[in-house]
């Protein structure tokens, strides 16, 4: 497998995450220490100037624990670029660990390379990735409550299976995944 060219920096929760993510890709990897980002102002501010400078890719694991890091992160940058690239939910345990995580699924270190690749690919938008997009309409939130994906009888069960194909956490919400369908120009139409 070729590794991915991406002049984006991409924040990932430790270090068997930046191991991972090394070879799949050449980019600037940066490792948060899972939960000690809440603690970290240097680590913070230089998240943010990377966000500013070159962009950002946050990919957390798509555990409670990921998407809280994920949001904090995400929530602390007001200025700059900063993209979102979503791992599935498979369940499993990583080669090094005895025993599964808190909620049984397998974290950035555990999953295919080519699911990370992926993943990342669909993360950035059309002309800042090798991904080759053509005739995209981008999606509205009144479009997807017409599609049933959200505010319906059974929008709940029709939203997990459409994440469960495009290999996305279940966890996610409507807001973000209608961000990710139109960043990553994906019709579902």
């Amino acid at each position: 497998m070729q590794r991915l060219e991406i002049s984006q920096a991409i924040v990932v929760e430790g270090r068997y995450d930046k191991i991972k993510l090394e070879a799949v890709t050449d980019a600037l990897i940066v490792e948060c220490g899972g939960f000690g980002i809440f603690k970290s102002k240097e680590l913070l501010d230089y998240i943010r100037r990377l966000a500013v400078e070159r962009g950002i890719i946050i990919l957390t694991d798509p555990d409670a624990a990921g998407f809280k890091i994920r949001s904090y992160i995400g929530g602390s940058i007001t200025e700059g670029k900063v993209y979102h690239a979503y791992l599935p939910s498979v369940k499993g345990k990583e080669k090094r660990k005895s025993a599964p995580g808190k909620e049984g699924l397998l974290g950035a270190e555990g999953i295919d390379c080519e699911i990370i690749r992926d993943s990342l690919l669909n993360a950035l938008p059309k002309g800042e990735s090798e991904r080759d997009v053509r005739d995209f309409i981008p999606l509205t939130k009144a479009r997807l409550y017409e599609l049933g994906y959200f505010g319906r009888e059974n929008s709940e069960c029709r939203r997990h299976e459409l994440l469960k194909r495009l290999g996305l956490p279940l966890r996610l919400s409507s807001n973000a995944l209608l961000k990710y369908l139109n960043t990553a120009k994906i019709n579902i139409e």
